[in-house]
């Protein structure tokens, strides 16, 4: 096998590897990008939150405690597990957000009334959608978040791949060569405009 036989195989079975990749993160864009559509969907006079308890609490929290092993110590406390977030707006609350895929609830450890109140959030495929674009790192305990994270980072080097096998090809195509330099320059230049005015 030659090589350019070789990059033209490997941009093919790149696209389809990566076809379910670009497909979530092309429709989660839109959904990014115009909330107010999906909205509309919902507009059924349900709640989005809806209340999983509310009951006294009392965790002391020293000075430079570590957020997110107070936040781990609600989750258990809670009755809950998984991936989660933690941050403290102000010195009498702490929140927490425990997510998977498909669902959500938030706790509020409002620490001055000793109180703890969660809510959990109604499924809607607009939240399910961007979680799926937003998620990634290795901050998360289990080795199903991690391994996430670990195929994110494959997928972004298989993306690279493809634009580099992509030019490859275009640059095999003296014919193409004029037009493929109007749409990667005018693809630049509108990345350009944007870069420096917005």
């Amino acid at each position: 096998m030659k090589f350019p036989h070789f990059v033209r195989r490997l941009h093919l079975y790149l696209g389809l590897a990566l076809l379910s990749w670009v497909a979530v993160y092309g429709v989660s864009s839109a959904v990014f990008a115009h909330p107010a559509w999906f909205d509309g969907f919902y507009q059924d006079g349900k709640p989005l939150w809806t209340a999983r308890f509310d009951r006294t609490y009392d965790l002391p929290i020293p000075p430079g405690a570590n957020l997110r092993d107070v936040g781990a110590r609600i989750v258990a406390d809670s009755g809950l597990s998984g991936s989660f977030g933690a941050n403290r707006p102000n010195e009498y609350q702490v929140n927490v957000y425990v997510f998977t895929f498909w669902s959500a609830t938030q706790i509020r450890y409002m620490v001055k009334e000793k109180r703890l109140i969660a809510e959990d959030r109604r499924f809607r495929w607009d939240h399910f959608l961007t979680g799926m674009h937003a998620r990634g790192g290795f901050d998360q305990p289990s080795l199903l978040s991690k391994l996430w994270g670990a195929v994110v980072d494959v997928v972004c080097i298989g993306f690279l791949l493809w634009i580099a096998s992509g030019l490859y090809m275009w640059w095999q195509l003296r014919s193409c060569r004029k037009w493929g330099w109007v749409a990667l320059g005018g693809g630049f230049a509108l990345f350009a405009v944007f870069l420096a005015r917005l």
